[in-house]
């Protein structure tokens, strides 16, 4: 299994180097799809190995996987091919190299995922999610417009600022195994273990990492790089990046959280997600009652999802399970809405919500699709946001966060209503008359990775093998079970 270990980090790496040299046109264009590949296979394999008891170690124990480390790996390669595979064509081939090559970056950007969740050193995995943070940034300038290099730089401070902040967290919990004289930064170790940690300095340190890691998980209030980023940058890296980087991130808070709660208790870190995720909820629910651009709609909408999913953290054991089911839903589906948001705007040459109307009479075959996702968006069932959010509700109430919940519960249908409206204004009412006359350049890249996404989040909560049993597994590594 260590060839499933190495993989999905070495292979993209070599890709991008592959992809750097213009006369590699072929290799370049499929490049992205190839790395999701062999990321999305590499996760399959490593949670059959998982499951059968195995613990894969290699390069002197710090890349591990465990089950939920597995998981997200398949999390990150699904999620990746939706974007790659579907987003063909957002990007004209031309224009692949600009700002360096555009598919080398993607490459990187799976690779430093891929070592994010397989790192059994939470110093590693703060460097690999900062290795995201300087490939998508390149990624999100890829336009290089006025807006999108606003974007990108912006990107760029207040992700270092947010990753520096992590960095000093996790110097703190470090010098907290050292005075346990047992310095270690193996998060195996030190949630595993019952060496006397200092609880003022995992206090410190946990808290500090956390925050570090909420920047880049789109959490308020240091949010406010995410609706620009995802908004400027091509489809399928803002697929990407509110997809999976965003859940990689959240992955990274639960490891923290993992090692401080033994050693503190789960009052401290559960107070300060639940306020996170109380603020992230109200800031989308401001930004979408009245919301003018699809792409923005679509990431404050990841701000509100990754609010959720911040309350399930804090509710903690109970809802983890349905919080990792949100993660592979939520990234599924918002990856497949922000490839078809692109293929909207090269087809209406727009981002304003009032300017795209009719699209159901105009351009069925990207309002059908606009339609379902924005229904598995919402939480409807079968999609399995549904079953994520009523789980981890329902786990909120019976953990005695009744007012965190309620005070959810209101804000989700404020931001239910905001998305609603913006939905029926783009796709129904009668077509301009321009409008009805524009010709159709909607038919652009392929539609199979989207069904598939589609189908997945739409029969996965009714899986109770093997994906409940992939979920329990997951959820009880932060528990303390290998």
């Amino acid at each position: 299994m260590v060839i499933a270990l190495f993989s999905p980090i070495v292979v993209p790496l070599v890709l991008a180097g592959i992809s750097v040299p213009r006369q590699f046109v072929a290799v370049r264009r499929f490049a992205p799809i190839a790395a999701s590949v062999v990321v999305l296979a590499s996760g399959i394999l490593l949670i059959a190995a998982t499951a059968a008891g195995q613990v894969p170690i290699t390069a002197g124990g710090i890349i591990r996987a465990d089950a939920l480390s597995a998981y997200m790996l398949t999390v990150v390669g699904a999620v990746g091919l939706v974007s790659t595979w579907g987003g063909q064509g957002a990007v004209p081939l031309g224009d692949r190299t600009k700002a360096g090559s555009y598919d080398s970056f993607l490459c990187v950007f799976l690779a430093a995922m891929s070592l994010a969740v397989l790192a059994d050193n939470i110093g590693v995995m703060w460097a690999s999610v900062e290795a995201t943070t300087i490939a998508t940034a390149f990624l999100v300038g890829h336009h290089r417009t006025k807006k999108s290099l606003e974007a990108a730089w912006k990107y760029v401070i207040l992700g270092s600022v947010g990753v520096a902040i992590a960095l000093l967290g996790i110097v703190l919990i470090y010098a907290a195994s050292h005075s346990a004289g047992h310095p270690t930064l193996s998060w195996f170790s030190l949630s595993a273990t019952t060496m006397p940690l200092d609880p003022a300095l995992i206090k410190a340190g946990g808290a500090l990492a956390i925050l570090g890691f909420a920047t880049k998980a789109g959490l308020a209030p240091m949010h406010s790089w995410l609706p620009d980023a995802h908004s400027q940058a091509p489809a399928p890296v803002s697929g990407l990046m509110s997809g999976v980087l965003l859940s990689v991130a959240l992955y990274a808070i639960l490891r923290i959280q993992a090692i401080a709660d033994p050693v503190i208790g789960p009052d401290f870190l559960r107070v300060m997600l639940s306020i996170a995720a109380l603020l992230s909820l109200a800031v989308a629910a401001a930004m979408l009652i009245r919301q003018r651009d699809y792409k923005r709609m679509l990431a404050y909408s990841s701000i509100e999802h990754m609010g959720v999913m911040a309350l399930g953290a804090a509710i903690g054991a109970p809802a983890i399970p349905a919080v990792l089911l949100y993660v592979l839903a939520h990234g599924l589906i918002k990856a497949t809405l922000f490839v078809v948001s692109g293929r909207i705007l090269s087809a209406e040459g727009t981002p304003v919500i009032a300017e795209v109307r009719a699209l159901l009479t105009r351009r069925p075959g990207l309002a059908v699709p606009w339609l379902v996702g924005m229904v598995a968006l919402l939480g409807f069932p079968p999609f399995g946001i549904f079953f994520a959010v009523v789980n981890i509700l329902l786990a909120g109430w019976a953990a005695g966060m009744g007012l965190a919940v309620s005070i959810a519960l209101l804000l989700l249908l404020i931001i239910f209503a905001g998305l609603v409206r913006s939905t029926v204004t783009m796709t129904f009412g009668a077509a301009p008359s321009v409008a009805a006359a524009s010709p159709d350049r909607s038919a652009h890249g392929p539609w199979l990775p989207l069904v598939l996404a589609f189908a997945v989040t739409a029969v996965i909560a009714f899986s109770g093998q093997p994906i409940g049993g992939i979920l329990a597994r997951a959820a009880a590594v932060l528990g303390g079970t290998p």
